[in-house]
């Protein structure tokens, strides 16, 4: 269940709460593999479509150095994180019997787009279109990417039992938006010319959107942590300071637009770039062990404050200032939650585990359905003092929307499910 802030005794406590790190007692090296796998159940309008993405990546090489001292401890760690998998894919088709559709939305707009692919035109009182609806509507949005983190860690025993650590954090990572979009007069509602003006936007057929975000992302972290082993439990508490993220946006658009007798392009298509900078909140978190022989529970505590993610620098003062008012509209706090356990099956080498992982959402309208959880299950096979060798997995389920368009007139909704399967091993010299 992750809930590592107080139990965490190898090199992964460098992620969650330095101050572990001072428990390891020998050299150590920890390795493991992800796979994930995203699916989703899309209902739009009357119909629902399944879809699904699945991704497999290196998620951690560490290393742990327990240096020698006259009393106490002193430990360095060393190592690469994948801590963020961004994957996802929707897939949607329906008709939609409404009168609004993207390319009335794009020409209310007076945006290029629909006027170059042939779908509105110019006007004393603006730009103008003929489509008024009654489109059946179709698309795929696919997502990937991740972020990656180079940790510096170390820990030391500042008192008999109480352990103190920090962590420095250099991270780097990539994120694809990929959607495509079609709408097409399937009831052959527009046969007139969609420009008064061009013979060739005679009889619509269709229209083609293609838009893709890819996002560069750099950044840094620190993190400080405390923990205290008593006889039969630890506690431990940790503080991850904001995020520093600049950001690498490149932007492209390509559409068709499609009549009976001639087809428009984007020629050329819309390419752009941006570079702005972000923080993310604090992070406080705490977590609680309990050593019960063969069985040991823990649970942790992390308090975030979505609010304070602010834009500070990279886009013009007006757009700065409207998008961290916007944060503080939409954002709210929340309290994240793990449950786990841990048996010690005797004299076998045989460790299983369980947990539960609760992230509500981070939208302050959002109800239950829309916060993420995940049952994890796991078992440890220790096959001498030296070598460990575990699997993990992680089910987990959340709803979510979107809009195509405007708001709650093309909207979808997506029933998710994630399955994580994590191979590690570790090697203690």
């Amino acid at each position: 269940g992750n809930t590592y802030y107080a139990a965490g005794d190898d090199y992964t406590a460098a992620i969650f709460n330095p101050a572990g790190l001072g428990l390891l007692k020998r050299m150590e090296f920890n390795g493991s593999m992800n796979y994930n796998s995203f699916s989703s159940n899309t209902a739009f309008i009357n119909s629902s479509q399944e879809y699904s993405q699945s991704s497999t990546d290196l998620n951690q090489i560490g290393f742990a150095f327990p240096l020698p001292t006259a009393r106490g401890s002193l430990v360095f760690s060393l190592g690469y994180n994948q801590t963020k998998v961004f994957n996802k894919a929707v897939k949607f088709d329906a008709f939609n019997s409404t009168n609004t559709s993207m390319a009335q939305f794009l020409t209310s707009l007076n945006d290029d787009i629909a006027y170059e692919l042939g779908l509105s035109y110019e006007t004393d009182a603006g730009d103008q279109t003929i489509i008024d609806g009654n489109l059946n509507q179709s698309g795929t949005i696919l997502q990937d990417g991740g972020i990656n983190e180079w940790t510096f860690g170390g820990a030391i025993e500042v008192a008999q039992n109480t352990f103190f650590g920090a962590s420095l954090n250099v991270l780097s990572g990539t994120f694809t938006n990929n959607r495509e979009y079609l709408e097409e007069d399937t009831r052959n509602l527009y046969q007139g010319l969609a420009d008064q003006n061009d013979i060739d936007t005679e009889d619509f057929l269709s229209f083609y959107l293609n838009d893709i975000i890819e996002q560069d992302l750099a950044g840094w972290n620190a993190k400080i942590g405390f923990l205290y082993k008593g006889e039969f439990t630890r506690f431990g508490f940790a503080i991850k300071f904001p995020t520093k993220y600049t950001v690498t946006d490149y932007y492209f658009v390509d559409g068709e637009g499609d009549f009976q007798y001639a087809t428009f392009f984007l020629d050329p298509p819309i390419e752009s770039e941006i570079e702005y900078d972000i923080s993310t909140p604090y992070e406080f978190s705490g977590g609680v062990a309990v050593d019960l022989g063969e069985l040991t529970a823990s649970a942790d505590l992390t308090l975030i404050d979505y609010t304070q993610m602010e834009f500070s620098n990279g886009l013009d003062t007006r757009d700065r200032s409207e998008q961290n008012r916007l944060i503080k509209d939409i954002f709210t706090n929340v309290l994240n939650y793990n449950l786990g356990l841990e048996y010690d099956v005797p004299r076998s080498g045989i460790v299983l585990r369980g947990g539960f992982i609760y992230r509500p959402s981070a939208f302050k309208d959002d109800t239950s359905e829309y916060d993420r959880k995940y049952l994890t299950a796991g078992i440890g096979f220790q096959a001498n003092k030296l070598f460990r060798f575990d699997v993990g997995y992680a089910y987990g389920w959340w709803e979510d929307f979107g809009d195509n368009y405007g708001t709650d007139v093309s909207r979808t909704f997506q029933e998710n499910t994630v399955n994580n399967l994590l191979f590690s091993v570790v090697y203690n010299f």
